[in-house]
């Protein structure tokens, strides 16, 4: 052996080690103090502005803010609240009540169903934090918004509106996508806070519906199921963030895995159970899931191995697995643990003060639209967080 080659074994060797001498909290806490530094920098721009400003995502190396009415305004007041809970820093609980306010007017929204992920994430948060009861109004007004969505022949709450929107050229008359199994937080939510069963009855209608609907043989999902408000038949089923109708968008399962173990949680239907068991089993179970568990866009996209990864959707699967492993024991948690040890390795975490401030890098929006390829996203900064911090709670308890 050369010396080159055996200077280079040691430096492995040592790096590893270092690795290796860290425990699981050492790990964490590195994590949590590096989402300080990273979002702390993000408030500082935020402040200075003296405007409102809600980041999504980077483009061209800029930061892009959002208003308060796009699906993705709740993630960051969201993160602000998990912060608090990671930390115990007042200051971050300050942040969650200032960005959290700053939603108020969306629980008049009725023109899509993603109101539930804007109120779930921020007021939801703050409300089971503080128990404040300005919260607790705010969601039950935004969840008879969402129910004005719902339509009782097919038994689902509209996703899209079939005559406006980004989608409403597709021809389609009911739209309900697997992204709206993530809304019915909201409504189950709603049913607590204020005894009206009607919230439950049409999460458990909407949710039973695309059980039946929304899923192959194989237990994958479609991303679009189309229904005729007339009769309650399906018209068509399809894609629009896929690579194709019949392939399986990797966010998509992973809104599928979440949004089903949530409904056992809140229903303890072991129908909701079983589905979230089989999603599992197809997602690691698929030729075309990577060694590190963060998945391809698509699992069917036509150029696997070289097809941008989705961060995003790997966020998503560990904190639902570490959920599930609280409700059956199948290597959940484990499987979980190692995906968030690859979110935490160099290849998805971002660099200091790079990345426009957010915490994970290599996310997928919409490869169809050519929109938001390999890029940061708040709802995956949202769901790392909410995955570390259900990761936490757990190892403390055992």
């Amino acid at each position: 052996m050369d010396k080159k080659s055996l200077v280079l074994m040691l430096c492995v060797s040592v790096f590893t080690g270092c690795l290796a001498l860290k425990s699981k909290g050492d790990v964490d806490k590195d994590i949590v103090d590096f989402a300080v530094n990273q979002l702390g920098k993000q408030i500082e721009i935020i402040e200075a502005s003296g405007k409102f400003m809600n980041p999504r995502t980077v483009h061209n190396d800029k930061t892009v803010y959002v208003s308060r009415e796009d699906w993705t305004s709740g993630f960051f007041p969201g993160t602000m609240w998990y912060m608090y809970e990671l930390t115990g820093d007042e200051k971050w609980k300050g942040y969650g009540v200032n960005y959290t306010a700053q939603l108020e007017p969306v629980k008049s929204l009725t023109k899509h169903h993603d109101i539930g992920f804007i109120i779930n994430c921020s007021f939801g948060n703050a409300y089971r934090i503080t128990s404040d009861e300005q919260y607790k109004l705010v969601i039950i007004e935004a969840a008879k918004s969402l129910g004005t969505r719902y339509r009782p022949v097919p038994g689902v709450i509209q996703s899209w509106d079939e005559d406006k929107g980004w989608q409403k050229d597709r021809g389609w008359m009911c739209p309900v996508i697997i992204d709206n199994m993530m809304n019915l937080e909201l409504l189950f939510l709603a049913t607590r806070l204020s005894g009206d069963s009607s919230f439950y009855k049409m999460a458990v209608n909407h949710a039973e519906n695309t059980l039946i609907n929304h899923f192959r043989k194989d237990y994958s999902c479609y991303h679009v199921v189309d229904y005729d408000k007339t009769n309650g038949n399906v018209r068509g089923k399809s894609t629009a963030q896929g690579f194709a109708d019949e392939s399986a968008w990797a966010r998509g399962q992973a809104w599928a895995l979440y949004g089903f173990t949530m409904c056992y949680r809140e229903t303890k239907d072991i129908r909701f159970l079983n589905l979230a068991e089989n999603i599992f089993d197809f997602l690691f179970s698929h030729p075309n899931m990577p060694n590190d568990l963060v998945p391809y866009w698509d699992f069917n996209a036509p150029k696997i191995p070289y097809e941008p990864r989705d961060a995003s959707a790997a966020a998503i699967i560990a904190s639902a697995l570490y959920e599930l492993s609280a409700f059956k024991d199948g290597g959940y948690k484990a499987t979980a643990d190692k995906i968030m040890m690859s979110l935490s390795s160099a290849d998805y975490l971002a660099g200091l003060n790079e990345n426009g401030n957010f915490v994970l890098k290599h996310s997928v929006g919409s490869i169809p639209h050519n929109n938001e390829i390999d890029v940061p996203l708040n709802y995956a900064d949202y769901y790392f967080l909410e995955a570390l911090l259900r990761k936490m709670k757990i190892e403390k308890s055992n």
